[in-house]
């Protein structure tokens, strides 16, 4: 949110800088992202001054352009050559002198001293396109006879300078969504912290009803849903542009001015955190306004233009026949405010937060209204607020207000009770505050102290607009940040226990294999759990039905999660790979989740209460899972005079696989491979435990589903179960033995198999074959082609056999391998080369 610090001081007298109330800001929790210096027009004008045209001949070397003398209240006028149709002599007219940086967009220029057609130019007289106060470029700029010479043309404009602070509103805090709300914070802090300044804002005293010779009636159906609603009548308007302070105003937070009445409203908003809206009260059929929901699928078009099939939990703001308005949240196209409007309705409500976030996020709307009726904003500023604009509105577009403030307010917000003992404050502050300082926090707060029991018990009142503030430990919080964190010290001493490591201990195991694989030039990536729907469309692996849905889902691309870490990955390696940089390998830790369909005993999207006893089993419905997911793609290395450029391969990332088994004590002989491919990898690898227990699996991502992230290179991914890793690792007993006297043996074989027998079978069939003696297995040639039949291939496999005891004879390596051979040819249908 953008908090202009000229608007600011509005309502809060200070001398402290913006960059010290930004510093203050964040010390309170309200945490500003950063200052920027905003000008009403771009550069300011600087360097553009009033100068009166003495003289203007034409240029002898063109037909268009004129030379002129033009005086700038300086010593010796300028010399200044101009190819604007209308200069003459005797006009006021605006220069840009040498060294003026002049702003059209993006884009500037730096005014120079020239030679144009051989006669020297020494600055610009200027159209008011090229200085940003017009658009017209028909000619220079002609000013009024008696604009006096030498005058700066940010004071002839008006030009003025501020700083925009950008305050990261958490969601809690919607009492200070707006300049009022964050005045009233600072102020706060400096009552408490005893520093001089004044809070301060426009009284109503004065509002007055001219005449009440239009009445519009009001009548809410869903109190519920309104709690309360207000409105008063203004006639006789006149529609106009806004003046400048408050067009300036609203630019300065980046809002585009729309006329004097629509301007107002959104001032308003911005100024106190109170959306108002207003309504051509000549289209309020049968004179009467009606708030209430319709039915569900009513056809309604917004304020864009966009036709919308309503819900039946919409909230509308209707006249005696149609729907006008989706309450705190947008407007009709035929209600609003035009350049025709001359008298109006002006509505100020309370809507229940729930009712607009539920219709917001329904129709997929975020107002600046939505952002704060949803949040909660101040029940008791309704009528004070819809004084200010009437009285705003009568100010800068004329007219009389027409009616007596009507206001349906049934049921009175109450502010909160709350009771905090004081010693709970001391202990979770971690330091004893003074009662004096305490209850100074409490009166700047505007929080009002009931009693103080002997026992030390505090009985406060807490203003409704303090939404977050309903518990003891929330009063607690608000204390803490107005005291100021940085004001509670460090303990010299230590406090600490024996905390219970588990085993395995996930965490100790992750950063080891997450070292490991940083080190092979790894980047850790952190993907939202909240993923597209649309990702899991038409697939079988992740079916849609098997999604968990997010109830009221902020957007359609957060609507449910993730059942994959794959997407994510994707997500990521599209995005770097549009910045033009593609050679990447990521991984990440995560869970996936899933409704499991089969055992439901309620719909995935349906709201329960977890702690119920009797809901316990249908949280079986859901299940959560942690895994290890590995991405590669792109270049092992770049081209250099060494070698050519390499891609990555998917045998480099079962290697990177294998290796964390490996590191995690997982032998080879233990897993279990099996190719598989389905509708996400092309090709892919399954590994599991001889007990058929899944550890994971990689390959190549299939091109059609790269091609809904645009990507265009192959994408090699991994999925590790890291449970069921952990499950294996915590099997791995570590055991010290010598390392052996006795010679290693290596045998090659040459084996001609079927092209679809793999090397894993190869190494499955060899490991069962001998456990003693052999200790590797080595692929090195792989050949296809001539002098081989049909569908076959060879693979060259290297041997190494090692008694850990004695030295091999060759009637045992004989034996050896001629049982390996006797296998190979009866599971494998292979045959010696």
């Amino acid at each position: 949110m953008n908090i202009s610090y000229n608007w600011l001081k509005s309502y809060l007298n200070t001398d402290l800088s913006a960059d010290e109330i930004a510093k203050t800001l964040t010390s309170i929790g309200l945490e500003v992202g950063k200052v920027e210096k905003y000008e009403t027009i771009k550069g300011g004008l600087k360097g553009l001054v009033v100068g009166k045209v003495l003289t203007c001949e034409k240029h002898e070397n063109s037909d268009h352009l004129h030379v002129t003398s033009v005086d700038i209240g300086e010593n010796e006028p300028l010399q200044i050559v101009c190819g604007a149709p209308n200069v003459a002599e005797n006009q006021k007219v605006i220069v840009a002198t040498i060294g003026t940086t002049l702003y059209q967009g993006e884009e500037s220029f730096v005014i120079k001293r020239s030679k144009i057609r051989g006669v020297e130019s020494f600055g610009m007289i200027c159209a008011e396109d090229e200085i940003g106060v017009g658009v017209s470029h028909a000619g220079i700029m002609v000013l009024p006879e008696n604009t006096p010479v030498g005058l700066l043309a940010r004071e002839y404009f008006g030009v003025s300078d501020d700083e925009i602070i950008e305050v990261d509103i958490t969601p809690n805090r919607a009492d200070a969504a707006s300049h009022w709300g964050v005045a009233r914070d600072l102020n706060a802090f400096f009552f408490a912290h005893k520093i001089n300044s004044e809070l301060k804002r426009s009284s109503v005293e004065n509002f007055n009803v001219d005449n009440e010779n239009f009445k519009i009636k009001i009548r809410v159906e869903n109190t519920a849903a309104c709690p309360r609603y207000a409105g008063v009548t203004l006639t006789g308007v006149k529609v106009a542009q806004s003046p400048k302070w408050l067009q300036d105003r609203l630019l300065s937070i980046g809002l585009r001015p729309i006329n004097n009445v629509v301007d107002i409203t959104n001032f308003v908003l911005h100024a106190f955190g109170q959306p108002l809206h207003a309504f051509d009260a000549d289209k309020i059929l049968g004179g009467e306004i009606v708030v209430k929901n319709l039915v569900e699928g009513t056809k309604f078009t917004t304020l864009d233009g966009v036709e919308r099939s309503l819900s039946a939990n919409d909230l509308m703001i209707c006249n005696a026949k149609e729907p006008m308005c989706i309450g705190g949240v947008f407007g009709g196209l035929h209600s609003g405010i035009t350049e025709n409007t001359t008298k109006i309705f002006l509505e100020s409500a309370y809507f229940n937060p729930v009712t607009i976030r539920k219709t917001a996020r329904y129709h997929g709307l975020n107002t600046d209204s939505s952002f704060r009726f949803e949040r909660g904003i101040n029940p008791h500023d309704t009528i004070y607020v819809l004084k200010y604009t009437a009285m705003l509105i009568k100010e800068l577009a004329g007219g009389e207000i027409s009616s007596q403030v009507v206001d349906n307010y049934p049921v009175k917000f109450e502010d909160f009770d709350v009771e905090v003992p004081l010693d709970k404050i001391h202990s979770l502050i971690g330091k004893n505050i003074s009662e004096e300082e305490i209850e100074r926090i409490f009166t700047s707060l505007e929080i009002e102290i009931l009693s103080k029991e002997k026992t030390c018990v505090y009985k406060l009142k807490i203003p409704a607009y303090r939404v977050d503030v309903q518990r003891d430990i929330d009063v607690i919080e608000d204390i803490l940040r107005i005291y100021g964190y940085n004001n509670v010290e460090f303990s010299d001493s230590l406090k600490s226990n024996i905390a219970y490591s588990p085993k395995p201990n996930d965490y100790q195991l992750q950063n080891l294999v997450s070292e490991q694989l940083t080190a092979n030039g790894f980047y850790e990536i952190m993907n939202n759990s909240l993923t597209k729907v649309a990702y899991y469309e038409n697939l079988k692996t992740f079916p849609k039905e098997r999604n968990v849905v997010i109830i009221n889902a902020l957007s359609n691309d957060l609507s449910v999660m993730r059942q994959t870490l794959l997407f994510g990955g994707l997500e990521s390696i599209a995005h770097n790979a549009n910045r033009q940089n593609a050679d990447l390998k990521f991984y990440e830790f995560g869970n996936a989740y899933q409704y499991n369909a089969d055992t439901a005993v309620l719909p995935c999207n349906c709201g329960i209460d977890t702690q119920s006893p009797e809901n316990q089993d249908r949280l079986a419905t859901y299940s959560e899972s942690f895994h290890l997911a590995l991405w590669l793609t792109g270049k092992r290395a770049e081209q250099s005079w060494l070698r050519k450029a390499e891609n990555v391969t998917v045998y480099d990332l079962k290697s990177y696989v294998q290796n964390i088994f490996i590191r995690l004590g997982i032998k080879s002989e233990f897993v279990m491979l099996e190719e598989f491919s389905d509708e996400i990898f092309v090709q892919g690898l399954k590994f599991s435990t001889k007990a058929g227990k899944l550890l994971g699996n990689l390959g190549i991502i299939d091109s059609k589903i790269l091609k809904h992230f645009d990507i265009n290179q192959e994408v090699y991914f991994a999925d590790l179960q890291w449970n069921n890793l952990l499950a294996e690792f915590a099997k791995k007993k570590i055991r010290f033995e010598e390392i052996s006297k006795f010679p290693e043996v290596k045998r090659d074989l040459a084996l001609l198999l079927d092209k679809n027998v793999s090397f894993a079978q190869i190494e499955q069939t060899a490991r069962k074959t001998e456990r003693k003696f052999l200790q590797n297995i080595t692929l090195f040639d792989v050949y296809e082609g001539k002098n081989l039949p049909e569908n076959k291939k060879s693979y060259a496999v290297n041997f190494v056999l090692q008694d850990k005891g004695k030295t091999l004879t060759d009637k045992q390596i004989d034996e050896v391998m001629s049982r390996l051979i006797k296998n190979f040819e009866k599971e494998l249908g292979a045959s010696l080369r």
